[in-house]
């Protein structure tokens, strides 16, 4: 009896799992950010910067965690 091959579901959960928290932490901070500029207009260029470092941090994790499963994908360290 063979057992199944887990691989594609691992790398599923590792693409899909931080895209999720990905979308859901960029949203909530757009939405902080427009708040934040419409209680304060002349504040807006620095959340803007701070924003944008931000979203790029996050963005980050994801593009590394998807090339980490297309990895494993392609080169299955496991077997």
């Amino acid at each position: 009896m063979s057992s199944p091959d887990l691989l594609p579901l691992a790398v599923a959960l590792l693409i899909g799992v931080p895209a999720l928290g990905s979308c859901i932490g960029i949203g909530l901070a757009s939405m902080k950010m427009l708040e934040a500029s419409a209680r304060q207009p002349e504040q807006m260029p620095e959340l803007q910067t701070k924003f944008f470092l931000a979203v790029g941090v996050t963005d980050g994790a994801f593009i590394i965690a998807t090339g980490i499963g297309l990895w494993f994908a392609t080169a299955n360290p496991f077997k």
